[in-house]
């Protein structure tokens, strides 16, 4: 392997009081796939904004073909070669493919841009990625897998050398993958470093040469890929062996919870029946389009149902039902509220019983399940827009557990979360039923499911196409399940 193209070194950055980095190191080489690893908050986001410079480091280095080099900020990154593809897909809806390629810099002669040398040179760039739409598509008519196609296209374009993939493929279905993948590919036989952020194993494996792992913000492992396995990038992770990511604790499945009877809503699924009792997981699996996440929201209240009916048990009514939606940002959370806020909003009623709210008692509460489900924050004040992703999952999920309800619906819990903090919600879920609650736990990880489900429905189409005891459930009763075969 020749000299790294860009290498980092003895890296540190604070913001405040906190430490992001300390002595963090990373190395790129062209025409290889690196894999950042780490847990939320090990400092994977930090190093990507000081690589596209969004912050500058307090100390260390960074060299660029052995030359030292400072990232002043993003346009100075753009100008040396580094670009970043973001999980959001960054792109302008209303404005066509070439006009998002070409944002950063259009071709222009006195003002006036050349536009069709702009729609010629995006062709080209797109033809050589073998994209399946035109220069001329509205960004917003495309998927999120082509929009990410955008992104990437839009960085040769700009002339990168180093791309970031920064959770590239967490909304992306599995054929949707595989073509990104198959342009990771072409871009690596072309020369590019590539540097890969996922929490997916699997995904790691199959197309990444190299790795690097941070923990709490230090660079705890780097090397070549396949002189490791699963289980010590884990331990490289975490400090520990992960012994089991699905911590199903047994329980005594007690009596009816919630029943489900010929619930319809027009569109979105049909005639589903199902009941959930105490102490018991039911998971729910599907793929994209099933309805899942359209049925939660009527169990839920946010949208009714046309026909069919749900029932709570009498002596579980006050405690009621919560729902720990799929997007946290939007629908989770307030993220410009801090964790205590957060946390109190659906718990007013016995934080503020006489409609005075005590900052004590919310940041007890908060602290509570700050230490309960581990979230990594500076404490109760910090916003939630200024944590990791997967921390502030764990934030909306503890302001629906501190509520005490009878049933908690839980929309792809984990979805990007690291292994760790898998293992951390998947206990207290346990816990939570274990103390005669009922989950229904809708995810789009089959091992998840697997693990932690007691029964498993399967949706495809908007209707239910089977029901599965946890002893009967694999893998490929699943998938054959919830396909259109």
């Amino acid at each position: 392997m020749q000299a790294p193209h860009l290498t980092l070194t003895g890296i540190r950055k604070s913001f405040g009081g906190a430490r992001a980095l300390e002595c963090a190191g990373l190395e790129l080489h062209r025409g290889a796939v690196t894999a950042l690893i780490g847990e939320n908050g090990a400092g994977k986001s930090t190093l990507v904004k000081i690589l596209s410079g969004v912050h500058q480091p307090d100390e260390g280095e960074i060299l660029l073909d052995g030359k030292p080099v400072r990232i002043a900020d993003p346009v100075h990154a753009r100008r040396l070669g580094i670009a970043v593809v973001h999980q959001e897909c960054l792109v302008f809806d209303n404005l066509s493919v070439a006009e998002n390629l070409f944002v950063n810099a259009q071709p222009a002669t006195r003002g006036f841009v050349r536009a069709r040398e702009m729609r010629e040179r995006a062709s080209v760039v797109l033809r050589d990625l073998d994209a399946d739409f035109d220069a001329g598509t509205p960004a917003g008519a495309l998927s999120i897998a082509q929009k990410h196609v955008v992104q990437i296209a839009r960085a040769l374009v700009d002339q990168t050398r180093v791309l970031i993939l920064d959770e590239p493929t967490a909304s992306l279905s599995r054929r949707e993958c595989t073509e990104l993948f198959r342009i990771v590919r072409k871009l690596r036989a072309a020369g590019c470093a590539l540097l890969f952020i996922s929490h997916k194993f699997d995904e790691i494996f199959e197309i990444a040469d190299r790795y690097a792992v941070f923990r709490d913000g230090s660079s705890v492992g780097a090397g070549v890929l396949a002189d490791v396995n699963h289980d010590e990038l884990i331990r490289l992770m975490v400090g520990r062996p992960v012994a089991q990511l699905f911590p199903k604790v047994a329980t005594t499945v007690g009596s009816e919870l919630l029943r489900v009877d010929h619930l319809s809503r027009t569109g979105e699924f049909a005639d589903i029946s199902f009941s959930l009792r105490r102490g018991e997981i039911v998971g729910i699996y599907g793929l994209v389009g099933a309805g899942r996440t359209e049925l939660a929201q009527v169990l839920f209240g946010i949208n009714r149902a046309d026909a069919g009916t749900f029932t709570l048990a009498a002596d579980a009514a006050a405690a009621g039902i919560a729902l720990v939606p799929e997007d946290r940002q939007s629908q989770g959370g307030i993220l410009a509220f801090s964790v205590a806020a957060n946390i109190a909003l659906p718990n007013l009623a016995t934080l503020a019983p006489r409609g005075l709210c005590s900052h004590r008692a919310e940041a007890d509460l908060a602290r509570q399940w700050i230490d309960r489900l581990e979230i990594k924050a500076q404490g109760p004040a910090q916003t939630v827009q200024n944590l990791s992703g997967g921390n502030q999952q764990k934030v909306v999920i503890a302001k629906w557990l501190a509520r005490k309800p009878a049933v908690l619906i839980l929309d792809e819990p984990t979805k990007g979360i690291d292994v760790g903090a898998k293992a951390a919600v998947h206990a207290v879920t346990s816990e939570y039923v274990k103390a005669g609650n009922g989950v229904i736990m809708i995810s789009s990880d089959l091992p998840e499911i697997l693990g932690m489900s007691d029964r498993v429905l399967v949706m495809r189409r908007g209707r239910l196409r089977g029901e599965f005891s946890r002893a009967a459930a694999t893998s490929e009763l699943l998938l054959r399940a919830a396909s259109e075969a």
